[in-house]
């Protein structure tokens, strides 16, 4: 299981985080306005995405960069 971040190409502030077996496909279907969550912010950027051994580790990260700190850090460090 991945946990990955995108990028607005449109709005450069705007960042969006998730979950996902397989990021370039999820990538696509972000770009092609299937989540209604990130259609009107469309293009898209994949800037990161890591790989855990098992969606309970994959889900604490993205709950960690969905934080206040989590925030921070990905503002700092990607």
């Amino acid at each position: 299981m991945y946990a990955y971040t995108l990028r607005s190409e449109k709005d450069p502030d705007r960042f969006y985080i998730g979950l996902t077996a397989d990021p370039e496909r999820r990538l696509r279907e972000h770009n092609e306005g299937k989540s209604t969550h990130t259609n009107k912010h469309c293009p898209w950027s994949l800037i990161l995405f890591h790989w855990f051994d098992n969606e309970e580790k994959a889900r604490a990260f993205e709950s960690h960069l969905k934080s206040g700190s989590g925030r921070a850090f990905a503002k700092r460090h990607f």
